[in-house]
């Protein structure tokens, strides 16, 4: 091998010894950091010379280590570290020396020295600090302008980063979380996507060393520095409540560091289609944003929006691959047979024009490369069909679900952090005028057993007023026929049940006097209050409206001549409800709010329940009700809180499964990458053509990107069309399903614009990916190349 194709030489036998020794001394400071048992502060320092500004934290703290009064530090055994240290550097030494420079050529300089240097490689430059500046300086900044804007928008102003008191209701921008996210991440991908240009324009390349050394030193500290202050208690005191708007939004998917991560990947992506993007703009040496002349040769080589294409992958996509293809194939069949045909009769009467006729037919056929296109298409419009309807479906569940629980449940609820709430009318006064709080019932809440003639359960009692339940929860539109629940405040008006009635026939209707001997009218019967069960609790129970129940507290106890016993009183049903869940259906009951109080002897009541106009901002409203009463000790918590497990979960589960079929667009990605690359071997002659007349590299980037693109675009629209009508037919049409297992009559569908739209962006973002290392690969042609066998 000539030597100027290889300047190193590597000595195997030396740098097989030196890993050996290497791995020896990393033995010997192991023993030695064990027998001192100083592992946690030493996986510390390990840790952070991985990633970020390790190495440079650690010299300073080895500078004034050095420089202290006690440098030899508290590690025993200091014979083994040296030791160890020692070993270690003899290692490493032994591999540099594995290392050599390759000897200079002996042979004399070629006949082309002194010549001008390829522009290419005259222009090449090792590294650019200014793009690493940009690129790291970038990344870190988008960092830092999300968790500011988060901040800041969610809680009105600058009042957790700053210090400064927090500002009254309806000052500053009080977002709701969701929707403060969202700005902020629009705002950091575009400070990313902005550095990522000007660094890939600087350096008109697209300079991977610098971009993996930006977002390695400069882009992961944050997010590492995030997932420990879930774990390091000192990292929470000190930057918990700072950022405490942060960690809750990212603590909807359950797991915080999950958020932080997909975040940061985000934020990458938006580096990287910068870089790529600022190379394709001034590539060439100057800023060119046209796209006309690209545009036009890329539909011409790959011909995407061709209708016979759309409209098989569209079949294909609403009725399945077996019936259109079918189709197809018999389509072709016959027009084939009809064509061999017309040129058989026309070589009977003209050879030359049949020869003629023949060689057009093979034109009209697809060539391998248009088959992967339709492929290609057909591949992303699946995944991103798929990816709309399942994640539609699971949107209908969590909105079915969450329908349910904020219909039996209140948006949010003021109580206190400890003790009962006797001045709840004083509470709902301030309250009222709170922007965004459109109802409010105060309620009483307790555990008790509760005991039929049939069974006996246990269950959470509630005590409710029930002029103001109906504001703020829909039990009063939830009470079955047959049961009323302003009952609760006219207990008289409760009809007995037939049973009650025949064991009240009964018994005798007078009875005789021992004393005087004469008949006596009977005692007038007890009205007893009413109580509302959930229909699961009623068959459970076996009661109806107007059986007699029995309500037992553990925590409250009675005087009888036997002892002090459980609290007991009974109740006649007045109501059955039916929510659609069966965890409420079967575990609660509801008594009028005097009738609580008495019983659970409650001087007020526990707290009050509200309900907002927006539930998505309940966060945002409960802590402004909370500053209008003043702070401590009255307490709000929003539905998403009160609910965070069940709702993380079913988020959690969303993102999973999009991510899953997101591997779908991906497998497809794979087929456009095969496409793109036979385009380019199809195309070399066609390439080294343009690149002779003039058009950079940049510019042919932009054809085969295009071409990419046009292929992302067209499945994803497919994908769109087809995923949006099946939705529809779900949705109109209906898949049944058992409501006795699981609550409800039909398949639910909801399509949430935002995550419909994520799923075509997601395809043309694999895409666009997909084609930028064909389309490196074709601008890498040289004219020479591709025009040397013509």
């Amino acid at each position: 091998m000539h030597p100027a194709e290889r300047q190193t030489d590597y000595r195997w036998p030396l740098l097989w010894a030196g890993a050996l020794v290497a791995l020896v001394g990393a033995a010997l400071l192991g023993v030695a950091i064990s027998e001192s048992e100083a592992w946690a502060e030493v996986a510390g320092a390990l840790g952070l010379s991985l990633v970020g500004w390790g190495g440079l934290v650690q010299s300073f703290d080895a500078g004034a280590l050095a420089l202290g009064p006690n440098p030899a530090g508290a590690i025993a055994g200091p014979k083994m570290l040296v030791a160890g240290t020692l070993v270690w550097l003899a290692g490493w030494g032994l591999v540099a020396a594995g290392i050599r420079r390759a000897p200079a050529s002996t042979e004399g300089p070629s006949p082309a020295a002194g010549s001008t240097l390829y522009p290419r490689l005259a222009r090449y430059r090792d590294f650019y600090w200014s793009t690493l500046g940009a690129y790291g300086g970038g990344i870190l900044l988008a960092e830092l302008v999300m968790l500011l804007l988060q901040t800041v928008l969610s809680s009105g102003g600058p009042s957790e980063l700053g210090g400064v008191t927090p500002r009254e209701p309806g000052g500053g921008a009080s977002l709701a979380p969701t929707l403060a996210f969202a700005i902020a991440l629009v705002l950091g991908a575009g400070v990313a996507f902005a550095s990522g240009f000007v660094g890939a324009s600087r350096a008109q390349r697209l300079s991977l060393p610098e971009a993996t050394i930006g977002v390695f030193y400069l882009g992961l500290p944050i997010p590492i520095l995030l997932s420990l202050m879930e774990r390091v208690p000192s990292l929470q005191l000190a930057l918990g409540y700072r950022l405490r708007e942060v960690t809750y939004v990212a603590g909807l998917l359950g797991r915080p560091e999950l958020g932080y991560w997909l975040v940061f990947a985000a934020l990458v992506l938006a580096l990287v289609l910068g870089i790529n993007t600022g190379f394709i703009a001034a590539g060439s040496g100057r800023v060119d944003l046209r796209l006309g002349f690209e545009l036009f040769v890329a539909r011409r080589h790959v011909a995407v929006f061709r209708p016979s294409l759309l409209l098989g992958a569209l079949a294909v996509l609403m009725f399945g691959i077996i019936p259109p293809l079918i189709i197809y194939f018999i389509i072709r069949g016959a027009e084939a047979a009809v064509e061999r045909t017309r040129v058989k009769s026309l070589g009977l009467a003209d050879p030359l024009a049949a020869a003629a006729a023949q060689h057009r037919m093979k034109l009209h056929e697809q060539s391998p490369t248009m088959m992967m296109t339709a492929l290609s298409v057909g591949g992303v419009g699946v995944g991103v069909m798929a990816l709309i309807i399942v994640l539609s479906v699971m949107s209908g569940f969590e909105a079915d679900l969450q329908q349910k629980i904020l219909g039996t449940n209140a948006h949010a609820v003021v109580s206190k952090y400890a003790g009962e709430l006797p001045e709840y009318s004083k509470v709902m006064e301030q309250v009222k005028r709170v922007p965004g709080v459109v109802g409010q019932t105060p309620f009483i809440i307790n555990q008790v057993m509760i005991a039929s003639e049939g069974n006996v359960d246990g269950v959470i009692i509630k005590g409710i007023d029930p002029h103001s339940v109906g504001s703020v929860t829909d039990l009063p539109q939830n009470i079955l026929p047959g049961g009323d629940l302003g009952h609760l405040e006219q207990p008289g008006k409760i009809l007995p049940s037939r049973a009650v009635e025949d064991d009240e026939d009964a018994k005798p209707k007078d009875e005789e006097d021992p004393i005087i001997g004469k008949a006596s009218a009977p005692a007038k019967p007890t009205v007893l209050p009413g109580i509302i069960v959930g229909r699961e609790l009623a068959a459970s129970l076996r009661v109806v409206v107007g059986d007699r129940v029995n309500v037992v507290s553990p925590l409250g106890t009675e005087l009888s001549p036997s002892g002090p016993i459980p609290k007991s009183r009974a109740f006649r049903v007045a109501g059955v409800f039916y929510s659609g869940m069966y965890e409420y259906d079967s575990k609660f009951v509801y008594i009028l709010l005097k009738e609580a109080q008495d019983f659970f002897n409650v001087k007020g009541a526990t707290g009050i329940e509200l309900k907002v106009a927006d539930i998505d901002d309940a966060r945002r409203i409960s802590n402004q009700v909370v500053r209008v009463l003043g702070g401590y000790p009255y307490r709000a918590r929003d539905w998403g809180e009160m609910n965070k497990n069940l709702f993380s979960a079913l988020r959690l589960e969303k993102l999973v499964m999009g991510i899953i079929l997101s591997i779908i667009i991906i497998v497809a990605a794979g087929l456009i990458v095969a496409t793109v690359i036979m385009l380019v071997l199809e195309k070399r002659k066609e390439i080294s053509v343009l690149k002779a007349l003039g058009v950079p590299d940049g510019g042919i980037v932009k054809i085969f990107l295009a071409e990419g693109l046009q292929i992302g675009v067209a499945g994803g629209l497919l994908g769109l069309f087809s995923g949006l009508a099946w939705c529809l037919f779900i949705e109109k049409v209906g898949i049944k399903l058992d409501p006795e297992v699981y609550y409800i009559p039909a398949l639910p569908v909801r399509i949430e614009p935002v995550q419909t739209a994520l799923a075509v962006v997601i395809a043309v973002l694999v895409t666009y990916l997909a084609s930028i290392y064909p389309a490196l690969k074709a601008s890498s042609v040289e004219p020479v190349e591709g025009l040397k066998a013509e």
